[in-house]
C-alpha cells in the first residue's frame, strides 16, 4: 500500500490505496463531477501535495508541490500520469524524469497577522485544538474551521481563516514530530484491528462517530450492512476522553432491541479488543457501556 490519501471531485477518500487502486482512479477520471484527484502524504503535510485534472478527451494536467515549488506538466496518457504520481508517492528518485515540468507562479500566500489574543484565550483555543488534533480523526481543514469558530460570540470573530491555518499548521507539525518517536502498534491502532474483525463478524463497528450518543443510536442502523446482528461505536466525546486520558467508553447493542442479543453483542466485542491486546472493564450488564482503561491514546495522524 502507498502511504497516501486520495481525495476525488466527488468527495470520495482512499486511505492507503496499492499502486494498482490509484492507477485505477487515475483511468477513472474525466467525467462531470469526477474530473480531479488530489494526492496528500500520511500524515498530511502542509504545502505537500500532488493532484491531477482530467477532461475525456483531453490531456492530463499534473502537479505537484512542496513548499514554494509548485510545478506543472501535461500527459497524453492515464499510465504515464499513474506511473509519475505512483513514483511521488512511494518517494522514489526520478520520479519526475521524462516529463516537461513548468513552474506555476500564483503568487505569494497571504501572511496570517498574530492572534489578537490575551492569554486565557489562547490558552483555551489552543487546548480546544489540541485535543482534537490528538484524538486523531479531524483532517487539517476540520481543524482550521474549528479554530476559527471557537471563540466566536455574537458578532465578534477574533480569529481569521489565515489565523486559523497558521495555528493548526503548527500544531499539526508539533504532533507529527513527536509520532516519529513513536514504535510499533499503538491503543488506536489495536483498536482499529478489532472493529475490523467485528466488521467481518457482522457486527457494525464504528470509530469516533457521530458527535453524542443520542445521534450515534439514532445513525447506527444506516451504517449497518445487510444480515449485521448488533453494533458498537463510540463518539466523539469519547474520543475527546480518550484523547485527554480518561480511557475510552463504547457504546453497543443487538438490533434486535433484546438485552439477551446486546449481552451476547458485548462479549463478542470484548473478545476482539483482548484478542487484539487491549482491556476492558464490563461487568456484563446491558446497561453499562464498555470501558477500555488505562489506554495509551496515540492515534498516528492522516490528514
Amino acid at each position: 500500500m502507498l502511504e497516501i490519501m486520495v481525495e476525488t471531485e466527488n468527495s470520495e477518500r482512499h486511505v492507503r490505496p496499492t499502486a494498482e487502486a490509484l492507477a485505477a482512479l487515475v483511468e477513472r477520471i474525466g467525467g462531470p463531477g469526477d474530473r480531479f484527484l488530489v494526492v496528500q502524504r500520511i500524515p498530511d503535510l502542509p504545502d505537500v501535495f500532488a493532484q491531477i485534472w482530467h477532461e475525456a478527451g483531453g490531456d492530463y494536467t499534473l502537479e505537484h508541490r512542496a513548499g514554494a515549488a509548485h510545478l506543472q506538466t501535461n500527459a497524453g496518457t492515464a499510465e504515464t500520469v499513474a506511473k509519475a504520481l505512483t513514483g511521488w508517492a512511494g518517494r522514489q528518485a526520478g520520479w519526475d524524469s521524462g516529463l516537461n515540468w513548468s513552474k506555476l507562479d500564483l503568487g505569494p500566500a497571504p501572511e496570517a497577522p498574530p492572534l489578537d489574543l490575551d492569554e486565557d484565550e489562547r490558552d483555551q483555543l489552543e487546548e480546544r485544538v489540541r485535543e482534537v488534533l490528538n484524538g486523531g480523526y479531524a483532517d487539517r481543514a476540520e481543524l482550521a474551521e474549528l479554530a476559527e469558530d471557537y471563540l466566536v460570540d455574537g458578532d465578534r470573530r477574533p480569529v481569521t481563516p489565515e489565523q486559523a491555518r497558521a495555528l493548526v499548521d503548527q500544531l499539526w507539525l508539533e504532533r507529527v514530530a513527536e509520532q516519529e518517536s513513536w514504535h510499533g502498534e499503538t491503543d488506536p491502532e489495536r483498536l482499529t484491528r478489532a472493529f475490523e474483525a467485528l466488521n467481518k463478524a457482522g457486527i457494525t463497528a464504528r470509530e469516533n462517530f457521530t458527535c453524542c450518543r443520542s445521534c450515534g443510536q439514532a445513525e447506527i442502523g444506516g451504517e449497518s450492512a445487510p444480515g449485521a446482528r448488533g453494533f458498537v461505536y463510540f463518539h466523539s466525546q469519547c474520543t475527546d476522553g480518550a484523547a485527554s486520558g480518561h480511557g475510552l467508553m463504547l457504546l453497543y447493542g443487538g438490533f434486535d432491541g433484546t438485552e439477551e442479543t446486546t449481552t451476547a453483542i458485548g462479549d463478542e466485542v470484548v473478545a476482539a479488543l483482548e484478542a487484539a491486546g487491549l482491556r476492558t472493564e464490563w461487568d456484563r450488564d446491558p446497561g453499562r457501556a464498555i470501558n477500555l482503561t488505562p489506554l495509551d491514546w496515540r492515534r498516528r495522524l492522516v490528514g
